[in-house]
């Protein structure tokens, strides 16, 4: 009894994602806790594909009853906003920041040009603003290599420019600057990058 109850809420959730257009084969959602690529689509379950290659089943009827996020469904048309948050201290204009964190994001391979990237101060707390750096994606396949990408930009460009990021929690000066200068970017084992 309490077997077919479930057979029966799986597959009519099945066919009630089918009909909604919850997500097609091929999108990067996040079910529950889960993320990843659907990897298939079964009147009984979902499988998707996480990051790290791992297949998780997903019955329907969970899938039903929880929020989903469809990352690919509007990617390509308008683009998925990707961002991200540093805290820098009062002592470093704001424009200089804004700055900086949009030249990070357009280094960043995988983010897009147009619309621009922008900056949101989100907070002002007692030691520090907090900047939000603001990106559209197109190709959501990877999203973990583009933020990635993308954090290591913003402390790149932050080291090079001698601004000191304090996330995240900015609590005092130190006494010198927590910078890494350009000539020790690629000390050892880290190798120089390929010239062109």
């Amino acid at each position: 009894s309490l077997g077919s109850s479930s057979y029966i809420a799986n597959l009519l959730a099945g066919l009630s994602m089918t009909y909604r257009g919850t997500f097609r084969e091929g999108d990067r959602v996040k079910v529950g806790e889960t993320v990843g690529i659907v990897e298939e689509l079964k009147v009984m379950i979902t499988r998707v594909r996480t990051p790290k290659n791992e297949i998780v089943i997903i019955p329907n009827s969970k899938i039903l009853n929880t929020d989903v996020i469809n990352y690919s469904q509007l990617a390509k048309t308008r683009g998925l906003l990707l961002h991200t948050t540093v805290s820098i201290g009062y002592d470093t204009p704001w424009r200089q920041v804004e700055a900086m964190l949009i030249e990070a994001a357009r280094c960043t391979q995988g983010l897009n040009q147009e619309p621009q990237p922008f900056v949101l101060q989100t907070s002002l707390s007692d030691f520090a603003a907090d900047y939000e750096v603001n990106a559209y994606c197109s190709d959501v396949s990877n999203l973990q290599r583009v933020y990635s990408d993308l954090h290591a930009n913003i402390q790149d460009v932050f080291n090079e420019y001698g601004i000191q990021i304090m996330s995240p929690a900015y609590i005092a000066d130190p006494e010198s600057a927590k910078v890494v200068p350009p000539e020790r970017w690629h000390t050892e084992p880290a190798s120089p990058p390929e010239r062109l």
